[in-house]
């Protein structure tokens, strides 16, 4: 199954097909969980409906965990929930078995979906995959990574 997924990767990520999918090992998120932010500052607009919390930002959702400088936090109108997440200045994101970096991360918690962009770093194992964006769905556990996508892949050296 490694080696079948190895060489797809692999030709999937030559310069005719720039991305690939990817499982995240069937990540799930519950977007209802409670979400806990802590920063060093907080700035609330009433009119629009956001907040933006900075400086050492830490988000976290259940298993899933995002570090940023800066992240804007916008509601809903109705009822006051979470809806939407967008960090930038340099984001991890973090579950307890992947790891990814990028410049910036828009998290929809109402569709699930996770957008990194720019410098996007994947680390699953010992296995590291790059590109200049990456979608999540964590409803289902998969990504697609695209634009001049780069793989490696460790081996235990025992196949």
């Amino acid at each position: 199954m490694i080696r079948t997924l190895a060489a797809l990767l692999v030709l999937l990520a030559t310069p005719l097909a720039a991305q690939t999918n990817i499982n995240l090992g069937g990540i799930s998120a519950d977007p209802n969980a409670p979400v806990e932010v802590t920063a060093d500052n907080l700035n609330v607009d009433q009119d629009t409906g956001s907040a933006v919390f900075s400086g050492n930002v830490v988000i976290g959702q259940g298993d899933l965990r995002l570090a940023a400088p800066e992240v804007r936090v916008t509601y809903a109108a109705t009822s006051g929930d979470i809806t939407r997440l967008q960090a930038s200045g340099g984001v991890t994101f973090a579950t307890a078995t992947e790891a990814a970096e990028a410049q910036s991360a828009d998290y929809n918690l109402a569709s699930g979906m996770l957008t990194l962009n720019g410098e996007v770093l994947l680390t699953q194992g010992k296995s590291a995959l790059s590109a200049d964006s990456m979608v999540v769905n964590l409803n289902d556990g998969t990504a697609q990574m695209s634009g001049r996508v780069r793989t490696v892949f460790q081996q235990d050296g025992n196949n």
